[in-house]
């Protein structure tokens, strides 16, 4: 025991130099710490990463989009105007048929014989006149030894012999007529669509079922709609010539056809406040069918050196509509701004913002005013989107 008390302390001793040592070295390595830090300055907030793109100032077209029906340019319905069994149908459904292309035939031999008959009863009337004409010759020729009433008899008989051989030749006239309603001959050039009879029906003049309807397709017209308050700058536009109307599918993504404004309803509809209008369109590559929903934009004015910037620029508070822009310190600043149009991808600036200027349209989430910014530009180009009234 006495031995190891030296032992012992020689222990205790060495721990404590070892935590003497230890603490002397953290001190040091805290005080040159603290002694950089304070050389270097406090720490620069980091850049926040944003997209850019300019300030443009550019003409740009203002349209109104609205909702369609494409209706055929004129549709007819095809109905018999005699009675009788169809023998031949000379189309085919969804065929292009020419103005004057026999469609149907039916059975001509009932017409043809009233026809036959009407041309006998002339022949007959026409030989009675004749013999009318030789008898009032010979009792002319009498002179005095034939009475003044045979010879105006046999005038009357002429004359009533002249007017039923009239008749005839209209009875003729009609029964060639009911002869050529037979055969049925396409009113319009256009799309014939499902027939509604077949070969060996018998169809009547007074039946209201169509045997087949034809719309015409080239050109084509669409129905829309736009709201009332719009109709003044429809009809000044109206005034320099007609209106481009262009017809996309319903979800706007493809363009189908390009056309013109050809007629503004003469009233407005009271109910929903909407005035109806009728464009037309050439169809030559008949992407246009009758019956089909398309979305329609309009053409009402141009508007000369627009300020214009993408949508993603514009941003949305309790206190209205704000943008941020990028000055030449890379940092953000906030404008409040006014916009006139919406635009597929783009918006018009009334007020708040210059052309040159460069404004966020991504990242705005992380951006304060007077926030540090590193920019990456985005491409924009205005004149390739279309404008829809706000």
């Amino acid at each position: 025991m006495n031995k190891s008390r030296p032992i012992l302390w020689l222990l205790i001793i060495a721990a404590v130099a070892s935590a003497g040592y230890y603490g002397w070295q953290k001190l040091g390595t805290s005080e040159a710490g603290k002694t950089q830090t304070a050389q270097k300055g406090p720490p620069r907030p980091s850049a926040v990463p944003v997209s850019v793109a300019p300030v443009q100032k550019t003409d740009f077209p203002v349209y109104l989009t609205g909702l369609g029906t494409v209706q055929g340019f004129n549709t007819v319905q095809v109905r018999s105007r005699v009675d009788g069994q169809i023998d031949k149908l000379e189309f085919r459904e969804g065929q292009i048929v020419k103005q004057g292309d026999l469609l149907v035939s039916i059975d001509p031999r009932p017409y043809q014989a009233t026809l036959d008959q009407a041309k006998a009863k002339k022949a007959q009337d026409e030989a009675s006149l004749a013999n009318a004409n030789l008898e009032l010759q010979r009792a002319t020729k009498l002179g005095e030894f034939a009475t003044a009433q045979r010879v105006d008899t046999q005038r009357s008989t002429v004359a009533q012999l002249t007017a039923q051989i009239a008749a005839d030749d209209a009875a003729i006239s009609n029964a060639q007529t009911q002869l050529d309603y037979t055969q049925i001959k396409a009113p319009i050039t256009g799309v014939a669509g499902l027939r509604q009879v077949d070969i060996g029906n018998i169809v009547n003049a007074s039946s209201q079922t169509a045997i087949v309807t034809i719309s015409q397709v080239e050109p084509i017209a669409v129905i829309f709609t736009a709201p009332e308050d719009q109709l003044p700058y429809i009809s000044e536009g109206q005034k320099a010539g007609a209106l481009k109307v262009i017809a996309f599918t319903t979800d706007g993504k493809r363009t189908l056809a390009e056309g013109k404004l050809a007629v503004i309803n003469n009233q407005v509809d009271a109910t929903s406040g909407t005035i109806r209008l009728k464009a037309v369109f050439d169809n030559k590559e008949r992407t246009l069918w009758p019956g089909q929903s398309v979305s329609t934009r309009l053409l009402v004015r141009t508007l000369k050196d627009a300020t214009v910037v993408p949508d993603d620029a514009v941003q949305r508070s309790t206190n209205g509509l704000y943008a941020y822009t990028v000055n030449q310190d890379n940092k953000a600043e906030l404008h409040k701004i006014k916009v006139s149009y919406g635009i597929d991808g783009h918006s018009v600036i009334e007020e708040g913002l210059s052309p040159g200027q460069q404004v966020i349209v991504g990242g705005q989430f992380k951006v304060q005013p007077g926030s540090l910014v590193s920019t990456a530009v985005a491409s924009s180009d205005p004149t390739q989107n279309k404008v829809r009234q706000q």
